[in-house]
């Protein structure tokens, strides 16, 4: 008995479907239609009249990225660093970026440090501006920076001026 009702209701409701669906256009014509090519990403235009893209796929596994030699400025309370990066790769983004400023002192020991994270893709061939602040700890000796992105590592390249 009850079966039979569930039976019933499934055919109802398969019914009432096929006759909502029967002022539609047929679809078997639609599988044979040309798909037009996916078109490159929009571009963007900034203020400057450069034209960004608007969507880049990103780096799988090793980016390449440019870099000048940082610039160190010694206030009273932190060691204020900045680094110009640029994205060497002229189809792919960098996601996720990541630099890291690790102080030591004599011994090797860490001291101090500071952590920048660019939180948008860095596009193909774009220029940014990494400030790294650290406190001053009077047992700093040298530092070190580490590069990363969400998909890999990075290999670093010090050039002249970007």
């Amino acid at each position: 008995m009850i079966k039979d009702r569930v039976l019933i209701y499934i055919g109802t409701v398969l019914l009432a479907s096929g006759i909502g669906c029967a002022g539609q256009p047929d679809t078997t014509d639609a599988a044979n239609e040309t798909v037009p090519a996916l078109a490159s990403p929009e571009p963007q235009t900034e203020a400057s009249g450069i034209e960004k893209p608007k969507r880049v796929p990103p780096i799988r596994g090793e980016a390449e990225l440019g870099y000048t030699t940082p610039v160190t400025h010694n206030t009273n309370t932190e060691i204020v660093t900045v680094i110009k990066v640029k994205n060497l790769s002229t189809t792919n983004s960098i996601v996720g970026l990541k630099v890291d400023e690790y102080w030591y002192d004599r011994d090797g020991n860490p001291v101090s440090g500071d952590q920048f994270r660019y939180r948008q893709p860095l596009l193909p061939e774009e220029v940014i501006e990494v400030t790294l602040r650290t406190p001053i700890n009077p047992s700093m000796d040298r530092n070190q920076y580490q590069f990363e992105h969400a998909n890999g590592s990075i290999k670093t390249t010090l050039v002249p001026s970007l």
